[in-house]
C-alpha cells in the first residue's frame, strides 16, 4: 500500500506508501509537448494559515470538456504524494461525482502520514501552464452536498486527524505530483490486501464497510500523466536562502522531464525508487531505508534524539509554551551533518544540512532550509531540501532520458 507522505506540523503533506505499481498512463508516453508552456510560478510564503516551509501554486479546474472553468490559489505542492484535492469549500464548479464499479457513489480515503482526507472522487479538466489534463479523477474534501458526510469507519481509523479545512490542510487544497500514476495503483484494483482508499456508498449511512475494488483508471491521478506531453515528470527549482529565512521566497514548477529546453536532467543523478516511492539515506554509519524526497512536507525530518547519530549533537526537541513537545528540533546553536542518499540503482550523493533551533527562527520569515524535527526511522528530505536546488520527480513506468520512472533526481 502506498502512503502519501505530508508532514506539517501546522501540519505537512504525505499520503501512505506501499501499493507497488499502479497501472498505465492513459496517454503513454512522455511526449515532446512542443512549444506549449510548461512552466508555472510558486512561491513559499505565509500562505493563508501563517505556514513555513509550504510551496503554493495555482491550479485551474474546469467542467470537464467546457469553459465553465475556477483558478484555485494557495495549492499546496506536494511530490510525496498522487493526486489533485481540493476543499469543497474553495471550489464553486458544479463537478459530476464518479460512481464506483457497481454503480454507487464513489468515495475517496486519502491515507496521509499524519492525517486523512475524506470526499468524492469527482471528474475535471485540469489546467497549468499551457497543458490540459482532460477527465482527471480528482478528490474533492469535506463535501457534504453529496449526501456523505461521514469517513467510512476503516478509513476513520486510519488516522486520528481528518484534514477537511484550510486550518488542517494548510492551503486551498493538494496539488499530489509523486511519482505515481494515481494515489493507490494495483492495489486497489484487486480482491485481496485492499488497503482501503476506496469505498462505494449506496446511501448517506453506508460506506463500505469493505473497501471497493476500483480500477486504475478511476482513481484519484496524477494529472501531469494526463497531460497530451511534458507528461513523464515535474521539475521543482527554488533559489537557496540565508540560515535565517526569507519573508518569501518565488521559484518555478515545469511539466516534463528532457522533453523541452528547460526542462533537461544535466548533471543530475538519478535515484531510483523502490515500489513505495522511497530510497535508503546513510547516516551516522547507519542505513535508513524509507527515506524520500517530500515537498510537503514542512522540513527536514530525521530520527529522533535518541538516535546514536544525533546523541551528543546538542539537538533536542522543541517544546511550546505549555512545555509541549511541537515535532520541531532546537539546539543551543546550529548544527551541521551530512547524509548519503542512495537509490535503487547505487547511485549516491553527499547532502550537507544543517538543523536550526526552530524556536529561534525569525516569526517573519516563511521560507527555511534549516528547520528540521523528528521523523522515527528514516529521513523526510521536505522543502528544504529544495532550496537551492534543481529537483526532479519522474512519475512511474514514463520515458525519460535518465530511463523510466520512478525515480527523484538532483
Amino acid at each position: 500500500m502506498r502512503k502519501f507522505f505530508f508532514f506539517a506540523l501546522f501540519g505537512s503533506l504525505a499520503l501512505a506508501t506501499g501499493c507497488g505499481g499502479g497501472g498505465s498512463s492513459n496517454n503513454g508516453g512522455s511526449g515532446g509537448g512542443g512549444a506549449v508552456a510548461n512552466s508555472v510560478p510558486i512561491v513559499v510564503n505565509a500562505g493563508l494559515v501563517n505556514s513555513a516551509d509550504t510551496a503554493f501554486a495555482s491550479v485551474t479546474v474546469c467542467v470537464p470538456g467546457t469553459s465553465n472553468c475556477q483558478t484555485i490559489d494557495n495549492m499546496v505542492i506536494d511530490t510525496g504524494s498522487t493526486g489533485l484535492r481540493i476543499l469543497k469549500s474553495s471550489l464553486t464548479l458544479p463537478l459530476t461525482q464518479a460512481k464506483g464499479p457497481t454503480g454507487n457513489p464513489l468515495l475517496n480515503c486519502g491515507q496521509f502520514v499524519s492525517f486523512f482526507t475524506w470526499g468524492p472522487v469527482m471528474t475535471a479538466d485540469v489546467k497549468m501552464a499551457g497543458e490540459v489534463a482532460s477527465s482527471v479523477p480528482i478528490q474533492v474534501i469535506g463535501d457534504a452536498d453529496t449526501g456523505f458526510p461521514n469517513p467510512a469507519p476503516a478509513c476513520k481509523a486510519s488516522s486520528t486527524t481528518e484534514a477537511n479545512t484550510v486550518s488542517t490542510l494548510g492551503g486551498n487544497g493538494i496539488l499530489g505530483v509523486g511519482p505515481f500514476l494515481q494515489d493507490c495503483g494495483s492495489g486497489c484494483a484487486g480482491p485481496t490486501s485492499n488497503p482501503g482508499f476506496y469505498y462505494e456508498c449506496p446511501s448517506p449511512s453506508v460506506c463500505g464497510p469493505t473497501a471497493a475494488n476500483v480500477p486504475t483508471n478511476q482513481q484519484v491521478a496524477n494529472p501531469i500523466s494526463f497531460f497530451a506531453g511534458d507528461n513523464n515528470g515535474v521539475v521543482i527549482q527554488l533559489p537557496q536562502v540565508p540560515a535565517a529565512g526569507a519573508p518569501s521566497v518565488n521559484g518555478t514548477m515545469i511539466f516534463g522531464i528532457g522533453t523541452q529546453s528547460n526542462n533537461g536532467l544535466g548533471n543530475a543523478t538519478v535515484f531510483t525508487l523502490l515500489s513505495d516511492g522511497t530510497f535508503s539515506t546513510l547516516f551516522a554509519g547507519q542505513s535508513y531505508p524509507g527515506s524520500f524526497i517530500d515537498s510537503g512536507s514542512n522540513g527536514i525530518f530525521f530520527l529522533t534524539t535518541n538516535d546514536p547519530g544525533i546523541k551528543g549533537t546538542g539537538i533536542f526537541n522543541c517544546t511550546d509554551s505549555q512545555g509541549n513537545p511541537n515535532g520541531f528540533y532546537c539546539t543551543p546553536q546550529t548544527v551541521n551533518l551530512s547524509a548519503t542518499n542512495e537509490g535503487t540503482n547505487g547511485h549516491t550523493n553527499i547532502v550537507n544540512f544543517s538543523v536550526a533551533d526552530a524556536n529561534s527562527l525569525p516569526v517573519s520569515n516563511t521560507a527555511f532550509n534549516d528547520l528540521t524535527g523528528s521523523n522515527p526511522g528514516s529521513f523526510d528530505w521536505g522543502l528544504g531540501f529544495f532550496f537551492g536546488r534543481t529537483v526532479f520527480t519522474a512519475i512511474e513506468g514514463q520515458s525519460t532520458p535518465g530511463g523510466p520512472g520512478p525515480f527523484f533526481a538532483y
